[in-house]
């Protein structure tokens, strides 16, 4: 066997192990509040922390042996090391890999305690992380958004806003949109409804779920389209269709923080997000700064209630920041991902449309993948272990648009608004 086609099939038997090994770690369902404790927290007319400890993890075991899996990700380690060596791009792309998958496992140990929250914060950020020394923090976007947010979404709402479809229906419309747009796939993508469901919807491999009590609007499903169908269906066959490296259809948990940034993004540049979307997005890194900084379940819950939602609504988001740890210990960050990500893939596109590299934007939408990875994807790509994306959303397969789009912004950024606020005021009503 010649020697580059001994490498491929190395790569795809170790590809495929590592597909196998992480199959079973579903982070999510592992640290989900059951509806009995929301039952419960109702009954309490929302005034007593919900019953979640230590006890009650205990109580929901893994689907996996925690040591034994541990030990399936070190035998990957060794065996890539073995093939590739240290420092090939092969080799740095995997054990990356599989040792954030180790500490998510050691996140998993911890459910209920405060080193859950820690792990947490280690795999997908803080709302106190800055982008460079000395520059804004997360926690900075929430604050200086929220109350612009809150008057758009009073003075822009229209038909498009009520929800007016059931899930049925809902899955009607987007299995149509969905088919067209993923018409040459191998394996049809399917919208589902599905009972049971903590969020609205999520996407799975091949698969769109909608939650069957859920109402959706024309903008809630626009936004699902091109979010949840465009994006994470599509990054994950994307690396599915890959011959040697198809362990990039799944992302260790770090990988959600671009995944979820490239899905806003998306959402921003079509048109398809609104006020209330990314108000939703901004309050959660508002919340989870206020849990960094010592707030409880309940300081929480009454937070939301204070931004308008609902108890309902409330109980839902409030939930999503503390599953995994308790009502008393520090936050579950991942939904910080979307603030996070959304700032890091817009200023990277932005840097690659100003230093002319443009071919390297389609690399982000390869598979579940970091940020950091892109000069090991390069590699790959060079050395014919890795084919293109095959689905792009539509906005960024036209590099011509996004390029005119995105330069201006380049010009932009020389303007200081708060001067040009001052020089705007007298043409707008008092």
């Amino acid at each position: 066997m010649k020697k580059n086609e001994k490498t491929k099939d190395r790569l795809s038997k170790i590809s495929k192990t590592l597909i196998e090994a992480q199959r079973k770690i579903t982070i999510l369902d592992a640290i989900k509040w059951t509806d009995s404790v929301k039952d419960e927290f109702f009954k309490n007319n929302c005034k007593e922390l919900p019953k979640v400890s230590k006890s009650y993890y205990d109580a929901m075991p893994l689907p996996f042996d925690n040591t034994q899996k541990k030990e399936e990700f070190r035998q990957i380690i060794a065996q890539t090391r073995l093939y590739f060596g240290n420092f090939s791009p092969m080799s740095r792309l995997i054990i990356d890999r599989c040792h954030e998958y180790i500490r998510a496992l050691e996140m998993l140990d911890a459910r209920g305690t405060k080193k859950f929250s820690k792990i947490a914060i280690e795999l997908y950020g803080s709302p106190q992380d800055a982008f460079y020394p000395n520059g804004p923090k997360l926690a900075d976007m929430g604050a200086t958004l929220f109350d612009l947010l809150t008057e758009l979404d009073i003075k822009l709402q229209t038909e498009a806003d009520i929800k007016k479809y059931t899930a049925q229906q809902g899955q009607e419309i987007l299995q149509k949109s969905l088919s067209n747009f993923f018409n040459n796939a191998q394996k049809s993508v399917k919208v589902m409804v599905g009972d049971g469901m903590v969020a609205d919807a999520s996407a799975g491999a091949d698969t769109i779920k909608l939650k069957d009590s859920a109402m959706f609007s024309e903008r809630d499903l626009r936004c699902l389209e091109v979010h949840e169908g465009w994006v994470h269906v599509g990054t994950t066959l994307n690396g599915a269709l890959q011959p040697y490296c198809d362990f990039l259809s799944k992302g260790s948990p770090s990988c959600s923080v671009l995944q979820e940034g490239l899905a806003v993004l998306t959402e921003v540049i079509t048109m398809s997000s609104y006020p209330r979307r990314m108000r939703k997005i901004t309050n959660r890194v508002v919340a989870m700064d206020m849990v960094i900084k010592g707030a409880d379940f309940l300081d929480i819950f009454n937070y939301f209630q204070r931004c308008g939602l609902s108890q309902d609504e409330s109980y839902a988001h409030s939930v999503r920041i503390f599953r995994g740890s308790s009502p008393e210990f520090g936050p579950f960050t991942k939904d910080l991902t979307y603030a996070k990500g959304f700032l890091l893939a817009y200023n990277f596109i932005l840097f690659a449309i100003a230093q002319q590299s443009i071919e390297v934007i389609d690399l982000l939408f390869v598979g579940k993948i970091n940020l950091e990875d892109v000069p090991l994807l390069i590699e790959l790509k060079d050395l014919g272990l890795l084919e293109p994306p095959l689905y792009l959303p539509p906005q960024i397969r036209d590099k011509s648009g996004l390029s005119s789009w995105m330069s201006v912004f380049l010009y932009l950024d020389k303007f200081d608004f708060k001067e040009i606020q001052k020089n705007f005021r007298f043409l707008l009503p008092k």
